[in-house]
C-alpha cells in the first residue's frame, strides 16, 4: 500500500508542475498567477510521497527475502535514499523559489535541473537495481523484470528531454505495488508453531 500511495502522490505532484509549467524547459518556469495553486498543492505532496517512498523500499525488501546480492542491494539502498534526498531538496528549492516576488534564472534553473535531472536519474537507478534483484532472486516474473529495465533505461537515456516523461516511474512503481499486493494476499498465511504467540 505505501507503494500505491507513493505512486498516486508523486503522480499528482509531476502532474500539477506540468499544469503549472508546461513547456518542461528549464529557461521557461515562470509559473502563471492564476496557476501558482497547482505549484504550491504539489510541493505540498512531495514531502508524503517521500515518506511513502521509503516504506516502499522496506515494502521491497521484504518481498525479497533474505536472500538478496549484497552488492545490487547496495545499490537499490544507495539510489534510493538518494532519490529522497534530491526530491526533497528540489521541492525546498522550488518553494523558494516560488516565494520570491521576481525568482531570479538561477534558483529556478537550480530547482528544476535538481528535480528533471539528478532526481529523476537517481529514480532510473533504483529502478534498474529492483529490476535486477526482482529477476536474479527470480520474485518478479520476466514482463515485470523487463518493464523496470526498459523504465530505469527512459529515466535515464531521455530524462528532461521529453515532458511528461518523468511520469514513467510512479507508473511502474504503482504496477509493482499492484503486483506486490496480488502475490501477498494469495499466499496462505503459514499457522504459529507452538512456541509462537498466534
Amino acid at each position: 500500500m505505501a507503494g500505491v500511495a507513493f505512486a498516486l502522490l508523486l503522480g499528482a505532484a509531476i502532474v500539477l508542475m506540468r499544469i503549472a509549467v508546461p513547456s518542461g524547459n528549464a529557461a521557461d518556469l515562470t509559473v502563471d498567477q492564476d496557476k501558482r495553486w497547482a505549484v504550491q498543492v504539489a510541493l505540498e505532496i512531495v514531502p508524503f510521497a517521500g515518506i511513502f517512498f521509503l516504506w516502499f523500499m522496506g515494502a521491497l525488501r521484504a518481498h525479497t527475502g533474505p536472500a538478496e546480492d549484497r552488492f545490487v542491494a547496495t545499490v537499490f539502498l544507495g539510489s534510493g535514499f538518494v532519490f529522497v534526498a534530491t526530491l526533497f531538496a528540489s521541492a525546498a528549492a522550488a518553494g523558494t523559489v516560488l516565494a520570491e516576488g521576481t525568482p531570479s534564472d538561477f534558483g529556478r534553473h537550480f530547482a528544476y535541473t535538481l528535480l528533471a535531472t539528478y532526481a529523476m536519474r537517481m529514480a532510473a537507478v533504483f529502478v534498474l537495481a529492483t529490476s535486477t534483484i526482482g529477476r536474479m532472486l527470480g520474485v518478479f516474473p520476466r514482463p515485470l523484470a523487463l518493464l523496470g529495465t526498459v523504465v530505469g533505461l527512459v529515466l535515464l537515456v531521455v530524462g528532461s528531454g521529453v515532458p511528461w516523461s518523468e511520469l514513467v516511474f510512479p507508473v511502474w512503481a504503482l504496477i509493482l505495488s499492484l503486483y506486490i499486493l496480488r502475490v501477498r494476499r494469495g499466499t496462505p498465511r503459514r499457522p504459529p508453531t507452538p512456541t509462537e504467540p498466534p
